[in-house]
């Protein structure tokens, strides 16, 4: 339960949502309603702004997937009788009860299944905003409409329909099953739509889970386990091995190392004891602390975080926006076209002038039903996201290989992304007649029992060159500092200089080469035997693979790539000189990393991201393509755009190859389906009819119309074979 207005418990599902909770549009972040209602402007569901932990499927999905289902069961049959007439004519006496049956079929299909469509339409009329949904519930609502009253007429009096506008069975020309499929390929549009959408909110969830439920606060000198939505700011809170910071706070007593990866991306855990800064959901060691709230509820450095994720993650435009600003023009035009046809026809066209009049009008309002121009897109990023799967790239939504061809800024991280994200061992320096066999089998006994990602690199290099390691004995460890016990026999310390400042002055003599070292990004440390400083070891974390030639084709490509990292400047710096990285923005927190990306979004750029841990997560977000490695953090990947599954940076060459290809695919298409209704109105309207006495009947506009669609979606197949 909420304790106050300040501190509330993050809900668990839709129901568990405050009373004053608000809901935006995900394409409309400005629309902002008090409850579950349809956008306004584009007919799409409001979405809460906060976000629960809830991970069953959307009330909107399942709606729409029900729907869609239950119109393409009546929607495959009507098909097969509407294209079936030659059987018809040899086995069914009387043609009309075969009309019936498509009545029948397609009218729960219109005004069941497209009942969403509707109700959107007219929303969009009332606050004049036309969108898709118009288009679509007036080319089906047109087409249903023109056939019932068609097969209304043509039974009650045949002799008022031409006869022109008959089959080869007797039957008038109706189009049950263009309406019918028409709501059905919508339908299916809705469902894949819906599913990409419910997609984005798993990574604020992810960030949810983070926070503990609970915490220990000190309660006159007992522990007191507390609902995390009662702890306040000052109140004294015991932390234990293993589990997870609550809240923001200061350490009063003890000593550990906590794992804050997820707020800098660096492996190494960092050492906390009296007076050093905790963070809520970072992970803590086998040390025990003791610590003061200083930040709570929203007010976490994690809860800034989730907000700025769902925050970015509202504010992405879907390409679809411009088939929606289109619409805005092109409605009103077809209206204005069939409109005008009619009453021409009706004034001046031979007779029946009536009749005449309204298969035209019928027929302008077929030919440009919006089943080409609204398949444009979502076709093409249909098959482009399917072959970027084999070839290792995933694409979240609709926008991202549209706008990723356009960047020319790309920002990414150091650990993990351009590095493997695991240190290893690379350098061992002796001045005592010791091997660096020995020095490496002596350190790597000692770090067998250490969990500290350095003493990991130690151990696998032994393990690598097929060391035995020895027995350890009085194993002793210093937090922050190093460890040591007895190896042999003898007494054996590793650790920082500091641990062995008081070494003999034999140290003077590795000094200078470890110093080096560290301003190429090394992370060293010494070992001392008996008392005795012989050795040092160095490790690094590598560089991919496939770090240095990517950066150089992208380079090519007349993309900047500039580094943005958590760890210090001398490690940062060494990385981006190795690879030409002339950019480096070094010592970032995760919020610094996401305003430094809106910084060049406001100066007008086009940025994209690339990282792999949680403290890219808000970067990710907010970046117009957010790129995560696969073999990065669960929430990383969820709060990007694009994820290279392997983390093979050479991915990202392919993903760009695939975004022009998509987005030049996308251009041919609106260009083909642009061109197909300049075209097909005016031929629609009658405009050769004064030269050619030519009419475009609904039937031959319905057959454009689906040719139409069938067009865009062959040249959109084509990117199917396109080499990566």
């Amino acid at each position: 339960m909420d304790c106050c207005a300040h501190h509330p418990k993050p809900p668990t599902s839709l129901a568990d949502l405050p009373p004053g909770a608000e809901w935006t549009c995900p394409m409309h972040p400005e629309i902002v309603k008090p409850g579950p209602e349809s956008c306004p402007l584009c007919g799409m569901a409001l979405e809460p702004k906060l976000m629960s932990l809830d991970e069953g499927p959307h009330p909107e999905l399942v709606e729409m997937r029900r729907r869609f289902w239950f119109c393409f069961a009546l929607s495959l049959p009507l098909v097969l009788l509407a294209m079936g007439t030659m059987w018809i004519e040899r086995f069914v006496i009387a043609p009309w009860p075969m009309l019936l049956v498509q009545l029948a079929l397609s009218t729960p299909v219109v005004f069941w299944g497209g009942w969403p469509f509707f109700q959107r339409a007219w929303a969009s009329l009332r606050h004049r905003s036309p969108n898709m949904f118009t288009l679509v519930a007036l080319g089906v609502g047109v087409a249903w409409g023109y056939s019932f009253v068609a097969s209304l007429v043509a039974y009650a009096f045949p002799e008022a329909w031409p006869a022109a506008h008959h089959d080869p069975s007797g039957l008038p020309q109706v189009y049950f099953e263009s309406a019918s499929v028409i709501t059905t390929l919508v339908l299916l549009g809705q469902v894949l739509e819906l599913r990409a959408r419910a997609a984005t909110g798993e990574a604020i969830r992810s960030l949810l889970r983070l926070a503990p439920t609970s915490a220990l606060r000190i309660e006159e000198g007992r522990e007191v386990e507390v609902d995390l939505a009662l702890v306040r700011v000052g109140d004294r809170l015991r932390i234990r091995p293993g589990e997870r910071v609550p809240v923001d706070g200061r350490v009063l007593e003890g000593q550990s190392s906590v794992d804050e990866s997820m707020l800098s991306g660096e492996p190494t855990p960092v050492e906390k004891r009296e007076g050093s800064l905790l963070s809520a959901g970072t992970l803590n060691g086998r040390g025990t602390l003791l610590f003061e709230a200083t930040r709570v509820g929203a007010e976490t450095l994690l809860a800034q975080i989730v907000a700025r994720v769902g925050e970015a993650q509202r504010s992405k435009a879907p390409i679809q926006r411009l088939a929606d600003r289109v619409s805005a023009f092109f409605v009103p035009a077809v209206l204005i076209t069939a409109a005008f046809s009619f009453v021409a026809w009706w004034l001046w066209g031979p007779p029946p002038s009536l009749a005449l009049a309204l298969t035209n009008a019928i027929a302008v309002v077929i030919i440009a039903c919006p089943c080409a121009l609204g398949l444009a897109t979502p076709i093409s990023v249909m098959v482009a996201t399917g072959r970027g799967a084999h070839s290792g790239i995933l694409v979240k939504d609709a926008a991202t290989l549209e706008r990723f061809a356009r960047c020319r800024i790309l920002l990414m991280d150091k650990t993990g992304t351009l590095t493997e994200g695991r240190p290893a061992l690379h350098h061992i320096e002796c001045i005592a007649e010791l091997s660096e066999d020995e020095v490496l089998r002596l350190a790597a006994t000692l770090e067998r029992a250490s969990e500290h990602p350095l003493g990991e690199s130690i151990v696998r290099a032994a393990h690598v060159r097929g060391l035995a390691l020895a027995e350890l004995h009085d194993f002793q460890a210093h937090p922050g500092l190093g460890v040591e016990g007895r190896v042999d026999g003898r007494r054996v310390r590793l650790g920082s200089s500091v641990f062995l400042q008081e070494m003999a002055p034999e140290s003077s003599a590795l000094a200078p080469r470890a110093q080096a070292l560290r301003a190429q990004g090394y992370s060293v440390v010494f070992l001392a035997v008996d008392e005795r400083l012989v050795a040092f070891l160095a490790s690094r974390d590598a560089l991919k693979e496939s770090s240095a030639e990517t950066l150089k084709a992208l380079r090519a490509e007349g993309v900047e790539v500039i580094m943005v990292s958590g760890d210090n400047e001398a490690s940062a710096g060494a990385i981006a000189a190795e690879l030409g990285i002339a950019k480096v923005k070094a010592g970032l927190s995760p919020i610094e990393k996401a305003e430094f990306l809106r910084s060049l979004q406001a100066e007008g750029q086009l940025v994209a991201m690339a990282g792999d841990g949680i403290n890219d997560a808000p970067a990710l977000a907010q970046a117009d393509v957010g790129i995560a490695m696969g073999n990065g953090t669960d929430v990383a990947i969820e709060s990007a755009a694009m994820t290279l599954v392997h983390g093979d940076l050479r991915a990202l060459l392919r993903a760009r190859k695939l975004s022009r290809a998509t987005l030049r695919n996308i251009r041919q298409n609106l260009a083909f389906s642009f061109a197909y209704n300049l075209l097909g109105v005016p031929l629609a309207a009658g405009l050769l009819y004064p030269w050619t006495g030519m009419l475009l009947s609904p039937m031959v506009a319905s057959a454009a119309m689906s040719l139409s669609s069938v067009s865009v979606i062959a040249n959109s197949l084509r990117l199917r074979g396109i080499s990566l």
